[in-house]
């Protein structure tokens, strides 16, 4: 038996998949390892030092197609790439790892590098940070009115990690830029404070490596009457893709249908926000599966991506995923702009051109699949919407809104950024028609912005 096969080496904890994960340290004893090119097994070894890097069989024997690589999507989608790094960065890690220096140095100077990647964008850990008497929550995230956000400290890991993640700092190993609770009581006494809160979203790293029991209580105390005012559940999950087995084959995949179930039946809204970044994540019979078990709970899933360069940087892919997942009964619901963290200049695409990919391929689904909204970017002010690009008293203009934001009376208000072709985020934009600063800069520090709220 391979030592990477599915079936071997299952869980003990709460908190981990039921499979040997591939990481640096064993990469290199897969099959697939012998295809890859010196160059681009260096780069692994090199990036891998400063960005996290973490695979299972189920993405390397079935979503990867290795004659494509590296060019192949899902390969760059999970395979961490030279360009990730400046070069000045990638050239003095290389000369550590090839000069077999101390890991005490490799350390202190990944970590120089990866405190220069912006790790935590758009006040995750200055202005989100809810608190109880003046007490800060860790693991809980308060940015819009409806919606708190749970990391439990068992789910701060995942079946295989993003290139692209925005999350990337939870992986590395360094406890002041992660966030996690230990507690699920601090979420309960909050809750209790701030009826205003109807949404909960429980997210990650992925919620979906903890085995059901440990899901289980995070979960059921929010069916009890007291928190009536919670009428949705949300789990943030890239499972559905990476793990579809969590579903349909797991040792507890019915013990956690179960459980949906049981939230359905208390009267919640369950959702299932699946993170699909490219039609093949739906091209396996357990992916659809694990779709179709989902529902038939009463559970709803959710689409949602960035546009990410090298991965679905192409209309026609975003149309197929939407449709397939329309297929299937899954509701496509964001299409993101890549988020100004970690190796955003490797993925990012011009916002110009993040809109008209949206556009292109939206016009090739039908009124089923355009539930979906974007590109959207979750910048410091809310998710700022890119409407489109248009003429204007003769000045060529980004038209934009807020659907969501810090505080609600910004939503949906209409506003207007001097068209640049190569701005690739809210704060490469200028205010248009001669205005110094777009309305939002200008607001005052409510209560909403959740700065040391009590």
């Amino acid at each position: 038996m391979s030592p990477f096969d599915a079936s071997s080496s299952p869980s003990t904890t709460e908190g981990a998949p039921r499979y040997r994960a591939v990481t640096r340290s064993n990469v290199h004893k897969t099959p697939q390892w012998s295809k890859l090119d010196p160059q681009m097994r260096e780069a692994i070894d090199v990036v891998s030092q400063v960005l996290p890097f973490r695979t299972n069989p189920y993405v390397m024997n079935e979503l990867i197609d290795w004659d494509r690589v590296p060019d192949d999507p899902m390969y760059q989608l999970t395979f961490v790439q030279q360009g990730m790094l400046s070069d000045a960065d990638y050239a003095k890690m290389a000369q550590l790892v090839r000069d077999d220096a101390p890991k005490s140095e490799i350390k202190q100077v990944a970590n120089a590098i990866r405190r220069r990647l912006n790790p935590h964008p758009a006040g995750q850990m200055t202005h989100n940070v809810p608190h109880i008497d003046g007490r800060p929550l860790p693991g809980l995230q308060h940015k819009y009115d409806q919606t708190v956000l749970l990391f439990p400290s068992q789910g701060q890991t995942c079946h295989a990690y993003c290139t692209f993640c925005f999350r990337w700092a939870q992986f590395v190993g360094l406890d002041d830029l992660k966030f996690q609770a230990q507690e699920t009581t601090d979420l309960q006494d909050y809750l209790r404070a701030h009826k205003e809160v109807s949404d909960v979203l429980i997210t990650g790293g992925d919620p979906m490596v903890m085995k059901t029991k440990a899901v289980r209580a995070y979960i059921e105390p929010l069916l009890s009457p007291e928190f009536e005012h919670i009428t949705s559940i949300r789990i943030g999950t890239k499972s559905v893709a990476y793990w579809p087995q969590r579903y349909v084959s797991d040792p507890d995949a019915d013990d956690l249908l179960r459980l949906f179930e049981e939230v359905v039946a208390a009267g919640k809204h369950l959702a299932v926000m699946g993170h699909y970044n490219h039609p093949r994540e739906l091209s396996t019979e357990v992916s659809r599966e694990a779709v179709r078990r989902i529902r038939s709970t009463g559970a709803n899933v959710r689409m949602q991506s960035p546009l990410i360069r090298h991965v679905n940087d192409d209309a026609d892919a975003w149309a197929t995923l939407w449709k397939e997942g329309v297929k299937l009964g899954a509701i496509p619901y964001y299409m993101f702009v890549e988020r100004d963290t970690g190796p955003k200049a490797y993925f990012e695409v011009p916002l110009v051109r993040a809109w008209e990919i949206f556009r292109d391929a939206y016009q090739q689904v039908s009124g089923l699949a355009r539930t979906v909204r974007g590109p959207s970017m979750s910048a410091f002010p809310g998710k700022v919407l890119i409407d489109g690009v248009a003429e204007v008293g003769g000045e060529k203009v980004f038209c934009l809104q807020l659907l969501q934001g810090r505080d609600g009376d910004w939503v949906r208000r209409p506003f207007f950024a001097r068209f640049d072709p190569e701005a690739s985020w809210l704060n490469q934009l200028q205010p248009a028609f001669g205005e110094e600063r777009f309305f939002f800069e200008d607001a005052p520090p409510q209560a909403k912005i959740r700065l040391n709220l009590a």
